[in-house]
């Protein structure tokens, strides 16, 4: 039963300086590690908007394939010029509504934009003095770890 504590205790204190020593070594390579994979993750929400963009245009060609009609009725809103129909009432769209629409629009990629590109935990350790007690306190850990909880020597066994 003592073995099992000692084997416990010494697998808690030594995974906690094994963590805290590779932090404190690794830090750069961590930092650049959630640096990248920020920039992956907006990389792929572009594709992803870039795809639904391409879904959105194949469909919009295919509905121009099937219905010829449709250009007389896109082109001037696309192009802003007047229609031909008299008998339809199509509505103007003011700059202030396009402005709002915009906005909003724009609102998404500022907030992904705010996001933290480095976890908080990590932040706390750029300074490197905190760095140089962090690496210090993982090596006590590790030593006290080997001093402190190492299997009992076969000679105390042998004299009990």
């Amino acid at each position: 039963m003592q073995n099992v504590i000692r084997m416990l205790l010494f697998v808690v204190f030594f995974g906690i300086g094994a963590a805290a020593l590779g932090g404190a070594v690794l830090y750069n390579d961590l930092v650049g590690y959630y640096q990248n994979s920020q920039l992956l993750k907006r990389a792929q929400e572009s594709l992803d908007r870039l795809g639904a963009l391409n879904a959105d245009y194949e469909a919009l060609l295919d509905q121009l394939e099937k219905d010829p009609n449709l250009i007389k009725r896109l082109g001037p809103a696309t192009l802003g010029t007047e229609h031909e129909d008299a008998n339809a009432v199509y509505p103007k769209v003011t700059p202030e509504q396009l402005a709002a629409a915009r906005k909003a629009l724009s609102e998404d990629l500022d907030q992904q934009a705010a996001e933290p590109v480095i976890p908080e935990w990590l932040s706390r350790c750029s300074e490197p003095r905190w760095r140089l007690v962090l690496f210090c306190c993982g090596a006590a850990l590790i030593l006290l770890s080997f001093v402190c909880f190492s299997p009992a020597k076969l000679k105390d066994k042998e004299e009990k």
